[in-house]
C-alpha cells in the first residue's frame, strides 16, 4: 500500500466536505484501519464499528475549529483517535460480561389505542424533523430507513461506496438527533 502525504490544501478540502476528497480520506484510512483492528478484533461487524467511530471523530475534529493544527500529521491523528476507540472498545466488552437477561414477557395482543395515537404522533414529528434536514441528509435518510431500499442502489445514486455511505448515514443521523433533541427541548413535539 502506498502512502499518501497530507498537507493544508488537502486538510481545506476536508474542512468543506469535499466529497472526493472525502471519499478518498475514508478509503484510504479504511484501508489502514482494517489492517491494524483485523490482528486485534476478530468480527467484521465489530472491526467495521470502531472504524466508524473513528470516523466519525476524526470528522468532527476536522470540523471543529482548532480541532488539527497541523495537517500534516492527519495520519498519527487518526491512528491515535482509532487506538483510542479500540481500547474503549475492550473496555466497555470488559465491563459488558453480565448474566443473561431474563426472558421477556409474551406480547399482548389486545388493541392499544393509545400507542397507535402515540406512534401516530411520532410519526409526524419525525416528519416534522426530516423537512429541516438537508436536502442530501433527508434524501437519504428516507432512503434507507423509510424505503428500506437496498443499500448498493443507494450508493449508485449517491455516487459513493458502502464504507463512505455508513459514513454519510452516520452523519445524517447525528443530524437528525441534533434536530429532535433541540425540538425536545423546545417542547415543539406534537
Amino acid at each position: 500500500m502506498e502512502f499518501f502525504s497530507f498537507d493544508k490544501a488537502y486538510f481545506d478540502r476536508l474542512c468543506r466536505r469535499d466529497i472526493a476528497t472525502e471519499q478518498h480520506f475514508v478509503d484510504y484510512f479504511s484501508k489502514l484501519m482494517l489492517i491494524k483492528l483485523r490482528s486485534r478484533v476478530h468480527s467484521l461487524h465489530i472491526i467495521d464499528d470502531i472504524r466508524q467511530e473513528t470516523f466519525v471523530r476524526v470528522f468532527k475534529a476536522i470540523q471543529s475549529e482548532g480541532g488539527i493544527r497541523h495537517p500534516e500529521r492527519l495520519g498519527a491523528f487518526v491512528n491515535s483517535v482509532c487506538n483510542n476507540v479500540l481500547q474503549e472498545f475492550f473496555r466497555s466488552s470488559a465491563r459488558d460480561d453480565s448474566p443473561e437477561m431474563e426472558a421477556a414477557e409474551p406480547p399482548d395482543h389486545k388493541i392499544d389505542l393509545y400507542g397507535m395515537l402515540a406512534n401516530k404522533q411520532t410519526t409526524e414529528h419525525v416528519r416534522a424533523i426530516l423537512a429541516k434536514l438537508p436536502e442530501k441528509d433527508r434524501q437519504l435518510l428516507r432512503a434507507i430507513f423509510w424505503e428500506e431500499r437496498n443499500k448498493d442502489d443507494v450508493c449508485r445514486e449517491f455516487g459513493v461506496d458502502r464504507d463512505y455511505l455508513r459514513v454519510m448515514v452516520h452523519r445524517a443521523k447525528n443530524n437528525f438527533k441534533a434536530f429532535y433533541q433541540k425540538s425536545e427541548l423546545a417542547g415543539q413535539r406534537p
